[in-house]
Order: C-alpha cells, then structure tokens, then sequence
C-alpha cells in the first residue's frame, strides 16, 4: 500500500506492473465508481491481466473512498479530476495514459480526458458516461435516496440489506452511508460543472464504451458513437451495471485490445516522423 500526497489530500495508491524485468508498453490508469466502490473491483479482477500484458497498472482510492482521506466537503468533478490530475504529477507519469473508468470513474476519466487530451491516449468507459446536465439530474436522485433511505434510516437499511443481500454488501452499504451522511458529496456530485455535447464532440482520443446488455446505460452506447469521432461500444448481454465484476475476463479483454492497438498506433507514428 502507498499512500501519496497530492497537496493537501493523501490518496491510496496501488501500482503494479510486468513482473518478468519488461519495461512497460504503457501506462493504464483505473479510475473506480462511487460509494460502494474501491480500487479493489479493479484489484481482483482485470489489473493483473493488464500488468501481465505489461502495462504499468495505476489504481487509487477516489477521495473519501477506500483508504483514501476523508474531507468533510470539496466532492465535485472537478475535485476529483483535480485528484487525478495531481496524482498523475505527483507519481511523474508524464507520457498519454490510458484511462479506465468504471460507473462514476468513467465520468472523472472522460472529464480530464476533455481537460487535457495532451496527457491522454483512450479512454474506456465502463458502464459510464460523460457528465451532462441528465447525467447530473439521474445521479442526485441517486445520492438523495441513499442520504433519505439509508443514511438517514441506518440501522432498518442495513438490516433489510443483510438479510436480502448478505453480510459483505451491508458492509459496503455501511460505508456509503457514512460517506453521504459525515460529507457534502450528496449535494456536491449533482451541482458539478457539466460539459455540453459540443465539449464531448470535441475528444478526439479513441473511446470504448462497454455496457451491460441488461443496463440502462446501454441505450448510450448509439449516443456515444454519433458524438465522438473516434468510438466502439460493447455490450455484452446477461449483464447489468456490474459487468466489470461479472464478466470481467470480456471486459478486461476489449480494454486491453483498445490500448495495445492505440499504443502501437502512436508507436508506428512516431518513428514515421
């Protein structure tokens, strides 16, 4: 475990690569989702793929997540695309990362993606999408019934939890319930700054976007593609908004085709020039 200080915030750092003295192809940065989540639903499941193919594999606890810090307020977007910023500086990742992101991470990863394209080569969206003002409105009501249902009525929540879906998502619900209740990341993710589709239109690193064939999101999979100049969406049937975990052999496996073939892309550009 590493702990790094981005000025002023202390994130959770995990950072694993080819074990076999290969220097890394290139750079993945694993971006996790909100409240429930953690960089370990990249831990155990498609980060040691990646670092076998040999990537340098960087994960981290989003703010107020994992065993990142906690601060009582400062939740935004543009927080944590700051956090991502920062901690890109503060570990001298300094060529184009590849940015996964999984449910809100995807959102963080298409957000600095739009900020500083320099500093991206793709970006993977996982049962996510960019942030726009329906995005902002579907994510308030979410963060409202969890401050209103469980924060606010622990104890019978958690209860009904546990006795419906066992002892290690109460676990996780109890931590999101502390996090909605002791910080302002309830009001601050819905009043985030959101970009237009001409700011979405205007990324021109290559996208994929994979979704559960079960999920809502999948409806944005025709969205993305008429959007973006340079896109493929996946869905993968059977599956709702947990497919990273479920099937994550699939997932992992289209990340990693985006990134080898854009890496050998800017490989073969550079020494054309």
């Amino acid at each position: 475990m590493a702990m790094v200080d981005t000025g002023g915030l202390r994130l959770h750092v995990q950072r694993i690569g080819p074990r076999d003295g290969r220097a890394a192809t290139a750079t993945a940065v694993l971006v996790h989702g909100l409240l429930t989540d953690s960089l370990a639903s990249y831990y155990f499941t498609v980060a040691p793929a990646f670092a076998a193919a040999g990537l340098d594999v960087v994960m981290y606890d989003l703010r107020g997540h994992g065993r990142s810090e906690r601060p009582p307020d400062g939740y935004t977007l543009d927080h944590n695309i700051d956090d991502l910023g920062a901690l890109l500086d503060r570990l001298a990742v300094t060529g184009p990362v590849h940015l996964v992101g999984n449910s809100y991470g995807g959102t963080i990863a298409f957000g600095y993606a739009a900020r500083r394209p320099e500093r991206v080569a793709s970006v993977s969206l996982i049962e996510s999408e960019p942030a726009t003002a329906t995005w902002a409105s579907k994510l308030g009501g979410i963060l409202d019934r969890v401050v209103t249902q469980l924060a606010h009525n622990e104890p019978d929540a958690l209860a009904w939890i546990t006795a419906n879906r066992g002892h290690n998502t109460a676990r996780l619900a109890r931590g999101a319930a502390r996090l909605a209740r002791d910080t302002s990341l309830g009001r601050d993710i819905p009043a985030s700054r959101v970009l237009t589709e001409d700011q979405i239109a205007a990324v021109r690193r290559p996208v994929l976007g994979v979704y559960g064939g079960d999920s809502d999101l999948a409806e944005l999979a025709p969205w993305l593609r008429s959007l973006l100049p340079d896109c493929r969406t996946v869905v993968i049937p059977g599956h709702e908004h947990s497919v990273l975990v479920e099937a994550a052999g699939t997932v992992g496996g289209h990340v990693l085709a985006l990134i080898q073939g854009t890496s050998a892309a800017r490989r073969v550009g550079v020494e054309a020039r």
